[in-house]
């Protein structure tokens, strides 16, 4: 085993996350030729070159990006490990959630109003990125949990999942698809219009795609945005069939119908995600208890 200091590591984590000398120095608070030095000593350790250095730019080597991909969960870890002793010696505590936009916004926000009331001296910080990219702040100890669309390949790895809402999705369109009203449309038939959906890095994007494979069929969008919110925007002015969650619809839509289909869709569910294998901020615990069945 390589005995080798942490502060050489936490030097590279911020050199290989920012990729500039200089800002790594302004972090870390130490000379630029200090942050230079410990890269040198780190690689000479290692018997490996971990940056291509140029005048414009710093990138990482294959091997520099091996090393990150490990080092990076950890200092998030000892940063959790930190906070969390931190949150031990006051009433409050943190909490840090991920979820996507869509997810905060037509679901958590109730949760988080209620978690702010009963507990007001913790504080909450929440990260809005896909469903996929949650799974990756989770396991890389940058969130305590998360909420994200299930099924979802990405939480194939992750320890603890708790199903919290079942939920379906719907195609809607508006008035200039008045004659699609009564009618229950196949997959096939509805790849004749135009589509508007989430993009291909979405657990959503990636559900649909694979219901239109199992019928051989190439799903072909109009138009690939990373917001429901602007999907339905799109569909009140009549750009196409918009892919959406059941709960982001309201009665505030009226011009919008649900376009039906031969074949009811598969319902989906929304999860908590969380890593029991390491322990848990008091906040976390305490908000997990909402959704206890």
């Amino acid at each position: 085993m390589m005995d080798i200091n942490y502060e050489l590591y936490k030097v590279f984590f911020y050199v290989a996350t920012l990729l500039s000398f200089s800002d790594a120095s302004k972090q870390l608070y130490i000379s630029q030729s200090a942050v230079s030095q410990s890269i040198k000593t780190l690689e000479r350790k290692l018997d490996h070159k971990l940056f291509i250095r140029s005048t414009k730019r710093v990138q990482l080597t294959p091997e520099g990006e091996i090393l990150l991909r490990h080092i990076e969960p950890a200092v998030h870890f000892i940063k959790r490990g930190e906070a969390q002793l931190v949150d031990a010696a006051t009433t409050g505590g943190q909490i840090r959630i991920g979820a996507s936009d869509t997810i905060c916004r037509y679901f958590l926000v109730p949760y988080l109003e209620r978690f702010h009331q009963e507990f007001p001296g913790s504080h909450i910080k929440v990260m809005n990125q896909t469903s996929v990219k949650c799974v990756e702040l989770l396991e890389t100890g940058q969130v305590d949990l998360i909420v994200a669309n299930y099924p979802n390949n990405s939480l194939s790895n992750v320890s603890s999942i708790k199903k919290i809402k079942q939920f379906q999705d719907v195609f809607i369109a508006n008035h200039n698809f008045e004659q699609l009203k009564g009618q229950k449309l196949t997959l096939e038939e509805l790849t004749n219009y135009p589509l508007l959906m989430l993009d291909r890095k979405s657990a959503t994007s990636d559900f649909l795609h694979r219901l239109f494979q199992q019928q051989q069929l190439d799903l072909i969008p109009e138009i690939e945005l990373t917001s429901n919110d602007l999907l339905i925007d799109l569909a009140k002015i009549g750009l196409g069939i918009a892919f959406i969650p059941d709960f982001c619809l309201s009665e505030e839509n009226p011009d919008l119908f649900i376009v039906e289909t031969h074949d009811e869709l598969p319902p989906r569910e929304l999860v908590i995600a969380y890593n029991e294998q390491i322990p848990l901020t008091k906040a976390t615990v305490e908000f997990l208890r909402y959704f206890d069945s």
